[in-house]
């Protein structure tokens, strides 16, 4: 039977070739963005002008090809070789123009360091999210050390290093040894038991903890899980002194303090003496100048006291004349406000008396109130004759007496 071509529905959309290598990249890069890998180098290149280096990456039932760019190959410390087992960090991503995935090598280690390498950091981010790490936890460490423990090898390089640098500085510290094997596979235990037996002493008011430089296995006792967490439970101050300035350790991160050398732990445990000395000679001096100066200040304040101060008898005196000046100035003063009173309440009785109706009355005026008038009120003052009539009797207010007079007639 045939089918119809119309019997297919038509795709919203019809992929490119491009267009499906990119996106199945995008979605590998995004997946898988960065992971470590150990495998075999096989079919190895290095492109002559880019300086890029092309290989497979295998083991016994799988391969996978690996690109590393000359940016992150230059980085390779080691001659790579096929047949070399190795451990890359890469990134998953496709060669777009013949659709293959391949992992783009950023780091690349010996198989044996890488694996150390891997374990160094999954402990480190375990104990760091633990908090093993935070300042808070750091413990101070003491300004003068009256004992000073170390575990160390006993006849290791370190030990005699740190004991020729606190004899120079601050000979007058005492130095136990806690003995202990600071590489093989014995070390981390020893280093935790000498810890623990450092804490149960107490004879010690800070601990150094480390060794000389080495490879990283030669280190690894330092980043052992049990030694760091035997660091993080000490009660005594550790100071870290693993390898060289360039090596770092987990032990180097849960330690109170991190030092780069074990010569430069001993410097930083115990001070100078000899810088202490001078200081406190240049203290000695210092003292004596402001004591000196402190007295001749004294000395100057004194004699200007002296020289202000009075016999009682004057101040006295003094004091008796300022209070007859004051006495006359309070009898002026009193004097000279009644005067201004006076005359303020002159002026007043003068504005008074011109705008009293007495006065209007003295010129001959008179001032008429009703007493019997119909219609009007008693007492009310009349303005009009018109508001009385024949026979009304009224009141009228002389300069000098009244008047109650009746009313003849009204004009």
């Amino acid at each position: 039977m045939m089918t119809n071509v119309t019997d297919f529905m038509i795709p919203a959309k019809i992929y490119t070739v491009s267009e499906l290598n990119a996106g199945v990249r995008a979605a590998l890069e995004d997946v898988f963005s960065f992971l470590w890998l150990s495998g075999e180098i096989s079919n190895l290149h290095v492109h002559g002008s880019s300086g890029h280096i092309y290989f497979s990456l295998k083991d016994e039932r799988a391969q996978v090809r690996c690109a590393m760019f000359r940016s992150h190959s230059q980085r390779v410390s080691f001659q790579l070789q096929n047949g070399m087992q190795v451990v890359v960090q890469a990134h998953v991503s496709v060669y777009e123009a013949r659709g293959e995935y391949q992992l783009i090598v950023q780091h690349m280690e010996q198989a044996g360091v890488g694996l150390l390498q891997q374990q160094f950091l999954a402990l480190k981010e375990k104990l760091h999210r633990e908090g093993l790490f935070d300042v808070a936890h750091k413990k101070a460490l003491p300004k003068v050390p009256r004992c000073v423990g170390v575990i160390t090898s006993p006849t290791g390089a370190a030990i005699h290093d740190i004991l020729s640098v606190l004899r120079r500085r601050f000979p007058l510290v005492d130095v136990i040894i806690y003995p202990t094997q600071v590489q093989g596979s014995e070390a981390a235990a020893q280093i935790v038991c000498a810890l623990e037996r450092a804490n149960k002493r107490c004879e010690c008011e800070v601990l150094i903890v480390g060794r000389g430089g080495g490879s990283l296995e030669d280190l690894w006792p330092f980043n052992e899980e049990v030694v760091a967490r035997a660091i993080f439970a000490s009660n005594i101050p550790i100071i870290s002194a693993v390898g060289h300035e360039v090596d770092f350790t987990i032990a180097d991160f849960v330690a109170d303090w991190r030092a780069p050398t074990p010569s430069a732990a001993a410097e930083i445990v115990v001070p100078d003496i000899v810088e202490k000395v001078k200081l406190l000679v240049e203290g000695r001096k210092r003292l004596i100048y402001l004591m000196q100066h402190k007295l001749q200040y004294a000395d100057s304040l004194l004699l200007a006291t002296k020289a202000r101060l009075k016999h009682p008898h004057q101040i006295l005196q003094q004091q008796m004349q300022k209070l007859d000046d004051l006495e006359r100035y309070l009898l002026s003063s009193w004097q000279h406000r009644v005067q201004m009173w006076h005359h303020q309440l002159t002026n007043i009785s003068n504005s008074l008396n011109t705008l009293s109706p007495l006065a209007t009355l003295r010129r001959g005026y008179a001032v008429v109130r009703s007493q019997r008038c119909d219609g009007v009120r008693h007492g009310a003052v009349i303005f009009n004759a018109a508001e009385v009539k024949n026979g009304d009797i009224v009141s009228v207010l002389l300069a000098e007496g009244e008047l109650e007079c009746s009313v003849l007639s009204t004009k």
